[in-house]
């Protein structure tokens, strides 16, 4: 049948930007709030218990739900997929470690200069200069990096700075990994992720099995209070579960850019959180770095993604 003999249809009216918008920027928020939500449950002797926990969770719901595109990947994206993972999960054993030893805004202002070490890494790989504001913005965000950690007077940086830094550098290659593992480029996305779930859980099992590395996750849980136990919900079931479906529902329905801009907002919340929920102070050199690092980040995203 030819496209003249199909009836007129009337276009349905257009979706309000904030019926998309709303649902994403509530994923920035959890994700800001789940820095102190995670320090709140964890101590230096718990982070590979609570690791196995939080994951654990989560993980029989996404593979539920999956399970056919599951059964459906090839082997080279199963290899892929675990590899991922295993850098996944040295990414979340360096940020749960770090937060123990730093502050949740210090945190969630770190991590998010993986905006800005993603280009440059990227750059450096391709041999492709990045632009000069680019440059400048990642230099604008580096110094507000170091006021911020330095709220309390000009001292060295705590071991949970670093490690955040760390934790940044690595989700970095996380990224490049992804885009350069031609395996996975074609994976469904909640198989992908499923997986490497999955073998982060794994690597955390193996971990909590050897002795010295902290009581079991069965101890841990037996003596979690209901507070702990919300705290874990929360980390589980809103900032894993909600926020990976919420993404895959919206970049469906508006662009990445937009989506990327909205999730930029993180560090801002996890300020917030910090300061109004956790009682966290900056400080006057502190408040200027944070300012310094949310303003270059902004500048970087933008000037990476090439707009004025």
């Amino acid at each position: 049948m030819s496209s003249a003999a199909l009836p007129a249809v009337t276009p349905a009216p257009a979706r309000p930007a904030w019926v998309t918008d709303v649902p994403v920027l509530l994923v920035a928020v959890v994700w800001g709030a789940s820095y102190l939500a995670a320090k709140g449950i964890t101590t230096a002797h718990t982070v590979i218990a609570v690791l196995v926990l939080r994951f654990a969770i989560v993980l029989p719901v996404l593979a539920a739900a999956g399970l056919r595109r599951l059964a459906a990947l090839s082997a080279p994206q199963w290899r892929g997929a675990g590899l991922l993972g295993l850098v996944l999960g040295g990414i979340f054993l360096l940020e749960t470690y770090g937060l123990v030893h730093t502050s949740a805004t210090n945190a969630g202002l770190i991590i998010s200069l993986t905006m800005i070490f993603t280009p440059l890494a990227e750059a450096a790989v391709t041999r492709v200069r990045p632009p000069r504001s680019f440059l400048a913005a990642a230099g604008l965000s580096v110094a507000g990096v170091v006021l911020l950690t330095q709220g309390g007077g000009f001292t060295s940086p705590s071991g949970g700075d670093l490690l955040m830094l760390l934790a940044a550098l690595a989700r970095t290659v996380h990224v490049l990994a992804m885009a350069r593992i031609k395996a996975v480029q074609d994976a469904d996305s909640l198989s992908l992720t499923t997986v490497q779930l999955g073998s982060a859980v794994a690597v955390f099992a193996v971990l909590a099995a050897l002795p010295g590395t902290g009581p079991s996750p069965w101890a841990v849980a037996a003596d979690f209070g209901a507070a702990e136990w919300a705290g874990l919900a929360f980390l589980s079931v809103f900032c894993t579960l909600f926020a990976f479906f919420v993404q895959m529902w919206s970049v469906r329905r508006t662009s990445p850019s937009r989506v990327s801009l909205l999730l930029g907002t993180e560090p801002l919340w996890a300020a917030a959180a910090g300061i109004a929920i956790g009682g966290e102070r900056l400080g006057v050199l502190g408040a200027l770095g944070a300012l310094l690092v949310l303003a270059g980040t902004a500048w970087g995203r933008r000037s990476a993604a090439g707009s004025p």
